[in-house]
């Protein structure tokens, strides 16, 4: 299993955000999620400006065995979308927790962060699931 980053938060649905500087979030799947997917041949990105709720659906990420959903780790806007996935959703594969992120939000309730998973956390709940 790969190193999980220290700095993210996670989702049990295998979302992980990270809390810039500026206080934006940039968010993603997991290598855990990515190697589940298998090589993904397509990526549906919200558009900037989309308002996101946290817990729902804001993206698809599309492997050759199935497509899955990408929920909002918090509710916000859409600041800034990594286009580079639509030329090469394959990045994700690559690098999960790098340059396969795969959008920035301007998060309106912060204190949602607090919900989320630690590292630690989302390591225990794979291991729990037996991953």
């Amino acid at each position: 299993m790969s190193e999980i980053p220290g700095d993210l938060k996670f989702l049990k649905s295998h979302e992980w955000a990270r809390v810039e500087d500026s206080g934006r979030v940039t968010v993603g799947i997991s290598d855990h999620a990515q190697g589940l997917l298998g090589d993904l041949v397509y990526v549906e990105l919200p558009n900037v400006g989309d308002t996101l709720e946290a817990g729902n659906a804001s993206a698809v990420v599309e492997s050759v065995k199935a497509a899955s959903d990408v929920y909002a780790p918090l509710s916000g806007t859409v600041v800034e979308v990594n286009a580079a996935l639509a030329d090469k959703p394959e990045t994700i594969n690559e690098d999960a927790y790098g340059e396969g992120w795969i959008y920035v939000i301007q998060p309106s309730e912060p204190e949602q962060l607090n919900e989320l998973l630690s590292p630690d956390d989302y390591a225990q709940l794979l291991e729990d699931e037996g991953h």
